[in-house]
């Protein structure tokens, strides 16, 4: 319903019967509160501010020829204020800064209890921050950024929950991935703290070289924005299907990239969860950039573990397929996937039949054919090792590989400053080059309604913005356009 029924209930005396009922809606700034009050008390229609209600005595009950009729006008009432408070709830969604009300923000929230999922390890509450609109944003009425900001010129990717697109800004002029994502979609599989959490580590990526940056985010009624780096050198995944193995020093290259960028992430306690080729592009340049965020955990302490069954099956470490808990070291298990991967051609324990992938993945040692260097399949052993109480990275988590003999070619402080040449450059002549996209994206034709700011409401008061509080983010006050 989009109205949701709340008010104080009542009896009311009908001879021996006794009728509870009870009502309120909302209207404007203030609220239309139309209740029914024990007997004495006469039928008020009053506006209201929080806290404030008035209720006159009266000395006689009501019949029950009168409560059907008051019935009648209720309900014809409240159908007929559906739209207004639609029309309502869309401004509200549309002004950030009145949405940081604790008032307005409780009454967007107001469905809350009946979306409520089955809740696993990842159900925590959401951080403070995120249930409030960020300290960080400056996104108010001077800094708004809107759909039609953009020029939407072409499909580079597609998910579960919406598109990404490569988009003009057309005040600047600059190239980005805007992310688009369908709200009902999100909400219909239960997904929004995944997708906020999403947001949060976004937030936080901005100082890492291997990591994609986000610019702004912002929603509209149906929608929610991500505007990111552009990146147009390919996947990884991509790469490799086209040479099918990476040399070792390109191999390494790649990984000493990816490990950095991990390692920063568990810095800030937050476990990807979901390193796969796909989700590492490579930049024009020829670095690693590590995207999509979509599973990362969040507050995972050097000696805390989550439980969650989520990843890739390929990439899956022995611990998350018993769903046993586990801990950071699970990203180490991908990776040595990914360098598995990039030096012999297929995953470590890969099988077109997924029971038999399991059951490599938890009782099999990996094959390290010699083409590879000895210190290079020690890293593998040590990366893929089953038991992670054992696993290399579970001591000193980064460290453990930057100081692993396989890396000494590295100098870390010269990769971090990206001074070190990359071992393969894409062949990309601008932004607009979109070669090392899959065509089956880029031919799909672009929505007209990626620019329409004003839809109208036709999903729940909760799928208008309440599931989303504090989604909206902007550079700092002062800054310029991205």
């Amino acid at each position: 319903m989009y109205i949701k029924l709340l008010a104080r209930a009542v009896c009311v005396r009908l001879g021996s019967t006794r009728v509870t009922t009870t009502t309120t809606t909302h209207e404007r700034a203030g609220t239309f509160i139309v209740a029914f009050f024990p007997s004495g008390y006469s039928l008020n229609r009053i506006f209201c501010q929080p806290d404030t209600m008035q209720v006159t005595e009266a000395g006689c009950d009501l019949t029950y020829c009168k409560m059907r009729g008051i019935v009648t006008v209720l309900t014809a009432f409240i159908k007929e204020r559906k739209m207004g408070l639609n029309d309502f709830i869309q401004k509200l969604v549309s002004t950030p800064h009145i949405c940081q009300h604790v008032e307005v923000n409780n009454f967007l929230k107001m469905n809350e209890n009946q979306n409520e999922e089955e809740e696993d390890d990842d159900d925590d509450q959401l951080p403070e921050s995120l249930m409030r609109f960020s300290k960080r944003s400056s996104l108010d009425e001077d800094t708004q950024i809107k759909p039609c900001d953009f020029d939407y010129l072409k499909i580079i990717g597609k998910g579960s929950f919406g598109k990404v697109l490569l988009a003009r800004h057309k005040e600047s002029t600059k190239y980005y991935a805007v992310k688009v994502l369908q709200k009902k979609i999100i909400l219909k599989k239960k997904e929004q703290k995944h997708i906020m959490a999403e947001r949060s580590v976004l937030m936080k990526n901005i100082k890492h070289p291997f990591l994609v940056g986000l610019h702004y985010s912002f929603q509209t009624t149906d929608k929610l924005y991500f505007v990111l780096d552009y990146v147009n050198g390919g996947e990884l995944f991509y790469h490799l299907q086209r040479e099918r193995i990476f040399l070792e020093p390109r191999a390494r290259f790649y990984a000493a990239e990816i490990a950095s960028a991990l390692g920063y992430l568990h810095s800030l306690h937050i476990v990807y969860r979901d390193l796969k080729p796909e989700n590492i592009l490579l930049d024009s340049s020829g670095h690693i950039v590590l995207t999509d965020f979509g599973l990362c955990k969040e507050g995972l302490t050097d000696n805390s573990t989550t439980t969650t069954f989520c990843g890739t099956p390929e990439y899956l470490a022995p611990e998350v397929l018993q769903k046993q808990a586990y801990d950071r070291t699970v990203d180490w298990w991908c990776l040595g996937s990914v360098l598995y991967e990039m030096l012999y051609g297929l995953p470590p324990f890969y099988s077109r039949n997924t029971a038999e992938m399991y059951n490599n993945i938890l009782h099999k040692a990996p094959v390290l054919k010699p083409n590879v260097s000895n210190s290079g399949r020690e890293l593998l052993e040590g990366l893929l090792q089953k038991d992670r109480t054992k696993r290399l990275g579970v001591k000193d988590d980064f460290l453990d590989l930057k100081y692993h003999s396989f890396f000494s070619p590295i100098n870390w402080e010269d990769l971090m400053s990206k001074k070190i040449t990359p071992p393969f450059i894409p062949s990309v002549s601008g932004p607009t080059d979109l070669q090392h996209f899959d065509p089956e994206f880029t031919h799909m034709p672009v929505s007209s309604s990626l620019c329409n700011d004003s839809l109208a409401v036709t999903s729940s008061v909760k799928e208008a913005a309440g599931a989303f509080p504090g989604f909206s983010y902007g550079p700092p006050a002062g800054s310029s356009f991205m």
